[in-house]
């Protein structure tokens, strides 16, 4: 523990923020209490503090606790600033004029696809009106930028970032971890993942991740499209995306699996 010599309170908190960061999933309070060193009774008083402020999210039926929207807020104002956006953003832009489609970056966030970059084109035959927007959280399950991530992640990170459940928002998508864990296989295998209709009806997205140099996925870029519509083959755009994804690894002096690109 490292909390401050003039007010332990705060750095405890702190501590208690970073430790929940550093998790795939809520946690047990006992757990902090353990592996934090803090008394029990200010473990649980920081956490109902915590808690009320909107920075720590109690779950009571798991007796679990994760970062709430608060902590959220703040990483997001930082992410809006942060190299990751600032690398990604020219890509994505050189990406949506190529296809000729929107294009994303997006990192994980949870259970959830969190975008960060949004870049049209400046000219679409047929303009898309999406529900993704900068900001905007979707079930990593069902998008393309989420799936590619969770494809170089292990079962375990998984199962404790989605849960035994998984949301479903059309009648397409996965609906099980095991048939989750087979279609992930699966776009690990081909270099990237696809969506179609799962996020809404009519529409696809082809989706490849960026690694840093740690090897971890951290983040990925998407293109959507018709399903119906005219333009570019599907292998070209997939291409396409994975060629900005090396990019961006590169960018970051990232290392990606030897079978990756």
């Amino acid at each position: 523990m490292t909390g401050s010599s003039t007010s332990p309170a705060v750095g405890r908190a702190l501590d208690v923020l970073l430790f929940l960061a550093a998790r795939p999933g809520p946690v047990p309070g006992a757990t902090l209490v353990r592996e934090l060193g803090i008394p029990r009774s200010s473990a649980y008083h920081l956490l109902a503090v915590l808690t009320e402020r909107g920075f720590v999210v109690h779950y009571p039926d798991q007796r679990r606790y994760g970062l709430g929207v608060a902590a959220f807020e703040i990483g997001s104002a930082y992410l809006r600033h942060d190299s990751l956006e600032h690398l990604g953003r020219p890509l994505a832009r050189r990406l949506a004029a190529r296809t000729g489609e929107i294009a994303h970056l997006g990192i994980l966030h949870g259970a959830d696809t969190l975008y960060l970059v949004k870049e049209r084109p400046a000219r679409q035959q047929a303009p898309l009106a999406l529900v993704t927007d900068v900001g905007v959280r979707l079930p990593a399950s069902l998008t393309a930028n989420g799936r590619s991530i969770l494809a170089h992640l292990g079962a375990a990170q998984i199962r404790a970032l989605l849960g035994p459940a998984l949301v479903t928002r059309t009648e397409h998508g996965p609906a099980t971890l095991a048939q989750l864990r087979s279609l992930l296989a699966a776009e690990r295998r081909q270099g990237y993942a696809q969506e179609d209709s799962m996020i809404t009806e009519g529409l696809r997205s082809v989706g490849a991740c960026a690694f840093d140099h740690t090897g971890t996925p951290v983040a990925a870029f998407s293109v959507t499209r018709r399903i119906d519509g005219a333009g570019a083959p599907a292998a070209e755009i997939a291409e396409l995306v994975r060629t900005a994804a090396r990019l961006l690894t590169r960018a970051m002096s990232g290392t990606a699996p030897v079978d990756w690109f």
